[in-house]
């Protein structure tokens, strides 16, 4: 089966979701951890807006914002490499650990990327993880409920970027 080659997408919104091996070990709160590491390693050495992301133990998704020249396969793969190595260190494993594809969309409206950004937020709530979105540290859904970025920092590691979206839910981004 030929692989899809990806469109170079730059100054785009991009939801992204990645999943974990299906041999592999389910995620831990502690990895998560080492995810949110990762998340910050890439954004030191690649040029991306991270808007809205959830971390949850089989996979994970972001809504990311290249800047050119990066590529959302550059970025991705910085995340999912620096990742595995803290995880397999963490656990004494190694190989694999990220399917070697991940799902990737455009996304082209202001109410497209608001309807991503609460599918991300609720998607521990549809996991039965907890009851409530609040509940859950591992996304950025108290940074849009009004956390303040330090306390996000000190409570899961990671924080977004903060963007100006249009109003209008028709714009096309």
């Amino acid at each position: 089966m030929s692989k899809l080659r990806r469109p170079f997408l730059s100054d785009r919104y991009i939801f992204i979701t990645v999943r974990l091996l299906p041999r592999r070990t389910k995620a831990s709160e502690l990895e998560f951890e080492l995810l949110a590491r990762a998340f910050n390693r890439a954004r030191a050495s690649h040029r991306f807006y991270l808007t809205a992301w959830v971390f949850l133990p089989d996979h994970w998704h972001c809504i990311v914002a290249l800047q050119y020249p990066e590529t959302i396969s550059q970025v991705i793969k910085s995340v999912k490499q620096s990742s595995t190595t803290g995880i397999n260190q963490r656990r004494g494993t190694e190989g694999e650990l990220w399917q070697e594809r991940f799902f990737d969309r455009a996304i082209r409206t202001v109410k497209e990327y608001h309807e991503k950004v609460e599918y991300i937020h609720l998607n521990p709530v549809r996991a039965r993880l907890v009851g409530h979105p609040q509940d859950w540290r591992w996304s950025s859904y108290s940074e849009y409920a009004d956390m303040r970025p330090e306390e996000q920092r000190h409570r899961c590691g990671l924080t977004i970027d903060r963007v100006r979206i249009p109003t209008d839910p028709r714009t096309r981004l």
